[in-house]
């Protein structure tokens, strides 16, 4: 139940605050993680808390080119994971 007096695009601005504190915990886990693997997992989580952060900015301002914005870092997203893949799988399964 929405409190009184709140507007939707609130609720969308401080749903978007929530991923950025989100990312940043994911950007640490990038940085420190133990493994490569837990590196490159916390990077492809990151690029897509960036892609929710741009959709819940895009309905929180009424802006939306960021929705454009968010499918084409999404579209760069998912390449990114396929060309670490098939990175991954030329050297024989192993980083």
């Amino acid at each position: 139940m929405i409190p009184s007096g709140v507007t939707i695009e609130e609720i969308f601005l401080g749903a978007a605050a929530l991923f950025v504190v989100l990312a940043i915990m994911m950007f640490y886990r990038a940085v420190a993680g133990p493994t490569t693997q837990d590196r490159l997992l916390a990077v492809n989580v990151l690029g897509t808390n960036t892609v929710v952060i741009l959709a819940l900015l895009a309905a929180g301002l009424d802006e939306p080119w960021f929705l454009d914005i968010a499918l084409i870092y999404a579209l760069l997203n998912f390449l990114m994971a396929i060309a670490i893949s098939k990175f991954t799988v030329e050297r024989g399964g192993v980083l």
